[in-house]
């Protein structure tokens, strides 16, 4: 039994998944006590007009000023030996070293010595992308790119600042501020910056709605955790049953192996059905060809896809954007498949299946387009070249580099696979299909669940932080946790459908029960 196998074997096991993997997509257990605590969350008594139509009322007690009167600008520089820290959307102000390989992709100068010196507690805000949160308040010392914004921020608890300024209903202002000829060059100016209005509670009510929102938080990031673990679990489980089924240990006819296996003269494939031919993968295409070099424009009318749009085997086509002209050769028809030349060491080589667009698409030159022979199924072809057997064997002929792996069309074409006849790769699609549909539905249930819980953190922090609901007596009641560890601070970030509603899964989240 190979490593893909034995993990697929071991999700079977720890979660009885043999069967049909049907309760798996169930909701939330609906917990009294979760509930009762969001439904006695009530508004002020007493609120006053904050003189912002954006903002409307806020509580009476509280003061409203301009961020200009609560921040000094920080422009010192010459320290590059500090930690280089970045401002990501999703995350604030964190070092460059815990960003993921997909945010991870600004260059970088060999010469520090012009980066702004960042100190914990700074406001520090990308003005090319405040408007879509890229903003927060730095929890260690650093230095950050000189086209970032520093601030001196006094807010009393700058947890409260953090929680505030990156608030959904804040971040639409930020946007407000910001202007330009295109949304993806919208720049927030200093003058912009200092007339949006901060709402400032008195310290202790800040540092309860930081509790709060704390206690609150630990609870969702607790279950997404949960929920992200069966996801894992059951694609590992998915593709055990794929890896079985195009490799041929599993004759999915009869459940069982095949009557007889021939040796495919290729050690990393071992033994192959009798029947299946072995072949290098240029013979399964017609023809192989490079991208355009050409970059793309917001205006263009001819989707360009990168690297970045090919998705655990499937295209995602750009909303927007691309390319005005184009040689007709190079447009991609259903079928085809989009092959990641260059990449880094633990990405290059991914392929996937272009299902088809309504309107014209065309691919950059870091992919390679291979158009299937009709001998051969494009969907059976996309699900053997993505296989872990298959892409650790290809990512081991890439030539690496600096700061990326290359493996180019000729090399990677040598390489062999099995192939069953065409109407066995047939069957086997809709055995596979018959498999993992409750898989599928799991799957997509639990990714609703951990978006809806997004979605109400994201509202619950906008109410709290600006004065709609008043947290107080709540916050008082709450008991002292332990410090959470750094893989608890871990949060996920697919989405997908489900049918939870926001108050269940948030019910669910806050499942411990607050005495009054």
């Amino acid at each position: 039994m190979d490593r893909q196998e034995r993990r697929g074997s071991a999700s079977i096991a720890r979660y009885g998944l043999g069967a049909d993997c049907k309760g798996l997509a169930g909701g939330f257990n609906r917990k009294k006590c979760g509930r009762a605590m969001i439904d006695g969350l009530k508004p002020y008594p007493n609120y006053k007009d904050s003189g912002v139509p954006w903002l409307g009322e806020v509580p009476a007690h509280w003061e409203v000023r301009s961020l200009g009167s609560l921040t000094s600008p920080i422009s010192q520089r010459g320290q590059p030996d500090l930690p280089l820290l970045s401002v990501v959307r999703e995350k604030g102000v964190i070092p460059r070293t815990s960003m993921s390989e997909d945010e991870n992709h600004n260059f970088v100068p060999d010469d520090l010595s012009n980066y702004k010196v960042v100190r914990k507690g700074n406001l520090v805000i990308n003005k090319m992308k405040a408007w879509q949160g890229s903003l927060g308040i730095a929890s260690m010392d650093g230095i950050v790119s000189p086209a970032y914004f520093v601030f001196d921020f006094r807010i009393g608890d700058q947890r409260f600042g953090q929680a505030l300024l990156r608030s959904k209903t804040y971040v639409a202002f930020f946007a407000h501020e910001s202007d330009g000829v295109r949304i993806g060059q919208w720049d927030l100016s200093i003058h912009g910056m200092k007339r949006i209005p901060v709402v400032v509670p008195p310290l202790p009510e800040q540092t309860a709605i930081v509790r709060f929102l704390d206690y609150v938080d630990r609870r969702i990031r607790r279950y997404i955790r949960a929920k992200q673990k069966l996801i894992k679990l059951l694609e590992e489980y998915k593709q055990a049953l794929i890896h079985q089924a195009v490799t041929g240990k599993i004759d999915v006819r009869t459940g069982q192996p095949y009557p007889a296996y021939k040796p495919s003269g290729v050690e990393w494939l071992g033994e192959v059905p009798s029947h299946w031919e072995v072949v290098p993968i240029k013979r399964a295409f017609s023809s192989m060809d490079y991208g355009i070099s050409e970059s793309g424009s917001d205006s263009g009318t001819i989707r360009l896809l990168t690297m970045g749009h090919l998705k655990n085997g499937q295209v995602i086509i750009p909303d927007t954007g691309g390319v005005d002209t184009v040689d007709p050769n190079l447009l991609l028809s259903p079928g085809d498949l989009l092959f990641n030349r260059t990449n880094s060491a633990e990405l290059v080589g991914k392929v996937a299946l272009f299902s088809g667009y309504e309107s014209p698409v065309t691919f950059a030159s870091y992919l390679v387009r291979m158009r299937p022979t009709k001998e051969n199924e494009p969907e059976f072809l996309n699900l053997v070249l993505n296989d872990a057997s298959t892409l650790s064997r290809a990512r081991r002929e890439a030539i690496p580099s600096l700061h990326q792996s290359n493996l180019n069309p000729t090399r990677y074409g040598r390489l062999c696979i099995a192939l069953p006849p065409k109407a066995e790769q047939q069957a086997i699609l809709q055995r596979l299909r018959e498999q993992t549909e409750n898989v599928d539905t799991a799957i997509s249930a639990a990714r609703r669940e951990i978006d809806l819980l997004r979605e109400y953190r994201t509202r619950l922090i906008a109410d709290v932080v600006t004065g709609r609901v008043d947290v107080r007596e709540v916050a008082a009641r709450l008991p002292e946790e332990p410090p959470e560890e750094e893989a608890e601070l871990m949060d996920t970030e697919e989405i997908a459908e489900g049918e939870a509603t926001d108050e269940e899964a948030a019910a669910e989240a806050l499942s411990e029960e607050v005495e009054p």
